[in-house]
């Protein structure tokens, strides 16, 4: 039986992860979240974990409380994450967190041994090169957890020297509440708009990601850290149905595509019982029912943060850590509707502009841009 640690385990991909893990009879050994006490009392009493760790202190106050009567070790506070990522004996740790707040308990998790499932897309593109050499030295497996890298992998997987004859990826992406909208009409869109995804359902910061499709952009960021493609290799398709996750094509112009019902259990399961596969409540493909299956180029006139994306991670060194910190800022201020969706695009590509470039990173210069361009969306909105 594999052993897991789940970071975030009360979000959206937390919650399948923990579905998954009881359909597979894997154990959870270790749990972490913000603030959900409810929630986490729920899960420490069902799997029984040999730690847990809560962000917010006042929750975490509670929960020592609530689990008293059980053998659960509750950490508390920000360092919590961190040290239960450390010192949990668990096999894999899968890091649901939102945000780059997962990158020090993800390296941590790495120099202890664990494998890491990465459904967290943040630290792989603000620390993708400190994340990938600490893989390399520790010799664990970094597997991807997002439906479209999954897909990727799963189509590299055992090919003979794959990597070497890939032509180009093809992200997939669903295009968002906005597909086909015009840069006028996103002038008036409301966030109740914006939260409202066609088909996956997904935490608040994530569905304006891809309502912006800054979603994209982080993921074609992941693509060239996991698969070691340059930025100009990989394609982003909008493809509504949501049924392809993404494809490789081949220098023999071959193209291998990965397909499913859109179900986050099908890549959560997959990572977590790699290198088997073992089988699925997921509803399969029924090909016998008539569906179409349609992809269209992206406008990158209006949705100018994912070109974005393709520069900063052409640039390198702490630009793509920029523009990550400053999207969190822009989007957590839209979610307060002290801006407009269109003003994303703006903060985010002034920062990146405007702030210092660092050739080099490491992990606490990555804390220091964090704060300049959170800082810097700030005083712009104020202005």
């Amino acid at each position: 039986m594999k052993t897991l640690a789940l970071l975030g385990s009360t979000g959206s991909i937390g919650k399948q992860t923990v579905e998954v893990a009881r359909e597979k009879n894997i154990k959870i050994d270790a749990l972490a979240a913000f603030s959900n006490v409810t929630l986490l009392e729920e899960q420490i009493r069902e799997f029984k974990p040999s730690l847990c760790a809560v962000v917010d202190e006042k929750a975490g106050r509670e929960l020592k409380i609530r689990v008293s009567d059980t053998d659960t070790k509750v950490l508390i506070g920000e360092e919590a994450v961190t040290a239960v990522a450390t010192e949990s004996k668990a096999e894999i740790l899968l890091n649901s967190l939102m945000g780059r707040c997962g990158i020090r308990p993800t390296v941590e998790a790495i120099r202890s041994g664990k494998d890491i499932a990465m459904a967290n897309k943040e630290p792989l593109v603000a620390a993708g090169d400190i994340i990938l050499d600490e893989v390399k030295k520790a010799g664990v497996r970094l597997l991807p957890v997002d439906s479209e890298h999954s897909a990727i992998f799963q189509c590299l997987d055992n090919t003979h020297n794959s990597k070497k004859f890939i032509k180009r990826l093809i992200i997939t992406a669903s295009g968002g509440p906005f597909f086909g909208k015009t840069k006028e009409e996103l002038e008036k869109v409301t966030l109740a708009d914006a939260l409202c995804h066609p088909t996956w359902s997904m935490g608040q910061k994530i569905t304006v990601d891809s309502a912006s499709l800054m979603n994209k952009g982080l993921e074609v960021i992941e693509a060239v850290r996991l698969f070691g493609v340059p930025a100009d290799k990989i394609e982003v398709t909008v493809h509504r149905q949501s049924i392809v996750h993404s494809m490789v094509e081949f220098v023999d112009s071959s193209i291998l595509a990965q397909m499913g019902n859109p179900n986050m259990k099908h890549c959560i399961a997959f990572a977590l019982t790699y290198p088997e596969r073992q089988p699925s409540l997921c509803t399969p493909l029924d090909f016998t029912k008539s569906f179409s299956l349609t992809f269209d180029k992206p406008d990158e006139n209006t949705f100018t943060l994912l070109p974005l994306a393709r520069r900063a991670v052409t640039w390198g060194g702490n630009a793509p850590a920029v523009m990550n910190s400053a999207n969190e800022e822009a989007v957590a201020l839209f979610l307060k509707e002290k801006i407009r969706f269109v003003d994303i695009f703006t903060l985010v590509e002034d920062a990146v502009n405007s702030l210092p470039h660092m050739e080099k990173v490491t992990l606490d210069s990555l804390e220091e841009d964090d704060k300049l361009a959170r800082e810097f969306v700030r005083e712009h909105v104020r202005a």
